[in-house]
């Protein structure tokens, strides 16, 4: 019988019915929380207004709260002490303290906006301006100190001030909010009450809530003149509208393309066919670079101007009735110049074309036997820096949840594996002479994890593992340590990837060029319950941040050796540099049940721990980089772990 992890009760979905509870009860308190955070640039009446709208959709966000990761239970924190920490009303305060800081951002045009960046469409007033009532200096005094620094520093201060959080459960509360450096935020924050008395008492004051108000009309004079302005403006626009409203080229809300109004010479020879840069068939076996640059020009359609034109007008400007796709950090403008031809032929029931840019591979699909505006699709993905690793086959068709690649000219045989069932051994992928392969279930896709196929990529040199990841270039799939990974092989990689791959969905449509999954320790169970497997997956980005990082617990499963249930996700972070090239170093627990019924934490430390050390409700410490401590269901401690220069250094996450 093989342990039986549970989830603690402060690991469990948020009952429906707390947040609603917690509004009801705190809702003043979540308002002046949202005042406080929200960017002094914002009007006093606007703040006023905001704070009442963060308070308010906090709810929504709070239902769609969903259940953490099953399996072993990841080491919970230590109890908070603030006086209204139930669960709901955390979930709460969580949603406020996010929206409030994203109200801070600039609008930028590569970045998706955020909701509570713009003006809340509810609560509304006409005619009138709401203020919270005046206090007296030493409030001024404060609301100018807080005005002066960042939104993370007010944060820090509120949560120090009005929830009354320590240090620890503060950077906490940030990190779940986004912050990226909560210790500097709560640095910045000590200097708010320099200069002030009693500051924290002070933000219990009036002139902080605003759910206490007073009412003033706006300028009546300035608002006449502001209707008279906008209902000119309004007049103006229509007569605009007629002007430049005449039916043209790529109308409409199913065109194709959209009109291409100033063009420059260079975007108008960027557009035009015949100017494509076209490599021979023979080009890559004296090529200096093995990447995209020197992949032929293949397909039956290359010399078909139409389609040619058509991908280049609507990469250059894709019309509404275009599906348009791009992994993150993929630039989506049009052409800089001729682009390289790598690809125009029909896969299954489309017309495909792809190109490359040097920093992008492009690809247009549109309906073999239809009208090509029902259901074209225009997919970029950044590509930039690839080389024989990463350049060796494209996803060249999509439908549904199958795939078909197109393989690099120096790719010898592909051949299929399933993941999760690592003692089969593959079978070939048959690929048509311009090297599109056979369809293929796609695992980013596919319901369910059953199965999980990845292909083999046979070159003179190597056998390279991939996988499609739901991008136009599929990631590859490495094992050992970070500083020396390689290609998958052997028995027991192959087995620790049957455990790993159906994690894989957590880093799929992020842009990911190549994960790496390492064992970093192994470690005897407590009561003879046999021998766990800590292994530490990273998934790096073509665009360099973003990466993401999963520990995990693998428990012995009582299977035949390389099978068994997924891992349990111990610990994850983001744009961590952990059991990566610069920070080798990972560290992770789990609350762990014993055949017996007993309850542990376990945690493990990869070479450059010396020791490891719990405290909270479970205190311990380990010689070594292995940890055993006896605990009790549902305990909660913190881990850290000392490298042999002496430093300590906290779990992953």
């Amino acid at each position: 019988m093989r342990p039986l992890p549970e989830v603690p009760p402060t690991a469990a979905r948020v009952d429906a019915g707390q947040p609603e509870a917690a509004l009801v009860e705190h809702y003043p308190r979540l308002a002046r929380l949202g005042y406080l955070v929200l960017p002094p640039s914002l009007r006093r009446d606007r703040r006023v207004l905001t704070a009442h709208a963060l308070a308010q959709r906090s709810l929504q966000a709070a239902r769609r709260t969903g259940p953490p990761d099953g399996g072993a239970v990841p080491l919970p924190p230590p109890p908070r002490r603030a006086a209204p920490a139930d669960a709901g009303y955390a979930s709460l305060r969580l949603r406020v303290l996010r929206d409030a800081l994203a109200a801070g951002r600039p609008l930028l045009l590569r970045r998706r906006p955020h909701r509570a960046q713009f003006p809340p469409v509810l609560p509304l007033t006409w005619g009138l301006r709401l203020f919270p009532h005046a206090g007296g200096t030493d409030e001024l005094a404060l609301e100018q100190r807080l005005s002066a620094v960042s939104g993370a520093a007010r944060a820090a201060f509120v949560l120090r001030g009005l929830e009354r959080l320590t240090d620890g459960e503060v950077r906490r509360v940030l990190a779940d909010a986004g912050v990226a450096d909560p210790h500097a935020a709560l640095m910045e924050a000590d200097g708010v009450s320099q200069g002030v008395s009693v500051p924290y008492a002070l933000l219990a004051s009036p002139e902080f809530d605003p759910c206490s108000l007073q009412a003033r009309p706006p300028d009546l004079p300035r608002r006449r003149r502001y209707v008279r302005a906008a209902l000119a403006g309004f007049a103006a626009l229509l007569v605009c509208g007629a002007l430049l409203g005449p039916p043209g080229e790529g109308r409409g809300s199913g065109a194709l393309s959209a009109p291409l109004y100033a063009r420059s010479q260079a975007a108008e020879e960027a557009l035009e066919p015949g100017a494509l840069r076209r490599v021979p068939a023979a080009f890559w076996r004296g090529s200096p670079r093995t990447d995209f640059t020197a992949w032929p020009t293949r397909g039956d359609r290359t010399e078909d101007t139409r389609l040619l034109r058509r991908a280049l007008r609507v990469w250059a400007r894709p019309g509404g009735g275009v599906r348009t796709s791009a992994t993150p950090g993929t630039p989506v403008g049009p052409p800089m110049g001729a682009a390289q031809l790598l690809y125009a032929g029909e896969v299954g029931a489309s017309a495909v074309v792809l190109f490359y840019d040097g920093l992008r591979v492009v690809r247009y699909a549109e309906p073999r036997d239809a009208d090509p505006s029902q259901g074209a699709a225009l997919d970029f993905g950044r590509v930039d820096g690839a080389d024989v690793t990463s350049a060796g086959a494209l996803v060249v068709g999509r439908a549904g949840d199958v795939v078909r690649y197109l393989t690099a000219p120096w790719v010898r045989q592909v051949r299929v594996r399933d993941l999760l069932a690592p003692g089969r051994p593959p079978r070939v992928l048959h690929r048509s002479p311009d090297g599109v392969t056979d369809p293929l279930t796609s695992p980013a896709t596919a319901p369910g994890c059953r199965s999980w196929y990845a292909v083999e990529l046979a070159d003179d040199a190597a056998v390279r593992l991939v996988t499609d990841l739901g991008e136009l270039a599929p990631a590859r799939l490495t094992s050992g340590p970070p500083a020396r990974p390689h290609d998958v092989s052997g028995r027991a990689e192959y087995g620790s990837w049957a455990r790993t791959a159906c994690l894989l969905r957590a880093v799929r449509s992020h842009g990911v060029r190549a994960v790496n999954s390492w064992t970093y320790a192994t470690q005897s169970l407590p009561e003879g319950n046999g021998t766990a497997r800590w292994v530490c997956t990273r998934a790096e980005t073509w665009r360099g941040p973003g990466s993401r990082v999963l520990a995990q617990f693998q428990a012995p499963s009582g299977r035949a050796p390389g099978s068994g249930p997924p891992g349990v996700v111990a610990a994850r972070a983001e744009d961590s540099p952990e059991c990566g090239t610069p920070a080798p170093r990972v560290l992770a627990g789990v609350l762990w049940k014993s055949h017996g019924g007993r309850w542990y934490v376990l945690a493990a430390g990869s070479a450059q721990f010396t020791s490891l050390t719990t405290s909270g409700q479970v205190r311990g410490r380990a010689r070594g980089r292995l940890l055993a401590a006896p605990a009790a269901e549902g305990a909660r401690a913190r881990l850290y772990g000392r490298l042999a220069d002496g430093s300590r250094v906290g779990a992953l996450g």
